[in-house]
């Protein structure tokens, strides 16, 4: 096999605390390229001890798009193939290997590969999906001011999966994200047009409690004419209704659950949600017809729209108190146990376990 020249490119600003995880995994490419955006702590320097090329530049006003581009423009202009990552993520060992195998095989302008966003609490993927941002040095750009998106230049791209290319996501929970509304604010000022971000900036406005802006802007991205994603149809749906439901709306959020199934039947997210009205309504039997539709759905899809709490402890502890008081009590203890094999930490559904199965040994009248 011809040896590629193979570099890592991203940008950082006080990511101390992730500099050697994060140049450890990168470490099997030929060279690892940063541009530090500002940072006031020993990022820059820890970065230089471990042989990165680091260049300092703040940009103001600041924006992604053109963080990543300078920091692409960085790599040494015979690269093969370019990677650009962030610091709170790492690749699964020997991603070199089998991204060289597959770039000489097929020669691609870019590659998919599997990215975990989100662990659970026991260090299991949660929340799965294909990124690419993997690809060659001369035909790419960034665009977008946030939720930035990698575009080919030219009309010749081939986009290929590679299988065992896994990228982990360890998210800073301690960061804030307060620079995001603005920075989508202005890109769907630039872009009114695009689908993605309307839906992202709606989705923001929801995050900060802004029920009345959110329900706007997602309805403006139902009604784009690039808007034909079901997935993420079914996801602004279902996002409205929640902002009904924090209006306290509950016939409004029902009509927009039932809407976003409609969209996108082979999701289980708009079926658990609704039942999640029903349930705090107390009406048991509506929850568990719903929660019993979602179970029939087996996949879970790897896209960012699936939501953790569909396919954990939470669903199947809810389907079980749902079953359990409408006197399903088999069903209601064998969710309860798969529930607790999920989550054998959780005390309460422990105690379920023990309330249903003495349910089960009393004699019937």
């Amino acid at each position: 096999m011809n040896k590629l020249k193979v570099y890592v490119y991203a940008i950082c600003k006080n990511e101390s605390k992730y500099v050697e995880s994060y140049v450890k995994s990168m470490s099997e490419a030929d060279g690892i390229y940063v541009l530090d955006t500002g940072s006031t702590d020993d990022t820059v320097e820890k970065l230089k001890k471990l042989n990165v090329h680091v260049k300092t530049e703040k940009i103001e006003p600041f924006r992604f798009d053109e963080a990543r581009n300078k920091s692409l423009s960085m790599v040494p202009s015979d690269a093969d193939i370019c990677i650009c990552t962030d610091f709170d993520e790492e690749f699964n060992p020997g991603w070199r290997e089998k991204l060289e195998k597959a770039w000489v095989k097929e020669n691609p302008t870019r590659v998919e590969y599997l990215y975990n966003w989100s662990f659970d609490k026991y260090g299991n993927p949660a929340t799965t999906f294909y990124i690419s941002k993997i690809h060659k040095r001369h035909a790419y750009c960034w665009y977008h001011p946030v939720h930035e998106i990698l575009k080919c230049l030219y009309n010749t791209e081939k986009s290929i999966i590679v299988e065992g290319i896994i990228l982990n996501h360890y998210q800073d929970l301690t960061k804030k994200r307060n620079s995001y509304l603005p920075l989508l604010e202005l890109s769907v000022k630039e872009d009114p047009t695009d689908d993605r971000n309307m839906h992202y900036l709606g989705r923001e406005y929801m995050y900060y409690g802004r029920w009345n802006e959110a329900i706007d802007t997602l309805i403006k991205h139902l009604n784009l004419e690039k808007s034909t994603w079901k997935d993420e149809r079914a996801a602004s749906m279902r996002f409205i209704a929640r902002s009904y439901q924090n209006l306290n709306r509950p016939e409004e959020a029902k009509m927009w659950f039932n809407k976003a199934i409609k969209e996108a039947p082979y999701l289980r997210e708009g079926y658990v949600e609704l039942a999640t009205i029903y349930y705090d309504e107390k009406n048991f039997l509506e929850a568990y017809n719903n929660l019993k539709e979602a179970s029939k759905i087996k996949e879970k899809t790897k896209t960012y729209i699936n939501e953790e709490f569909c396919w954990n402890a939470y669903f199947y502890d809810l389907l079980s108190i749902s079953a359990l008081n409408i006197g399903e009590i088999h069903e209601a203890l064998e969710n309860s146990l798969k529930a607790l094999e999920l989550n054998p930490d959780d005390e309460r559904i422990r105690n379920n376990i023990k309330y249903i199965e003495k349910a089960l040994k009393k004699p019937e009248k």
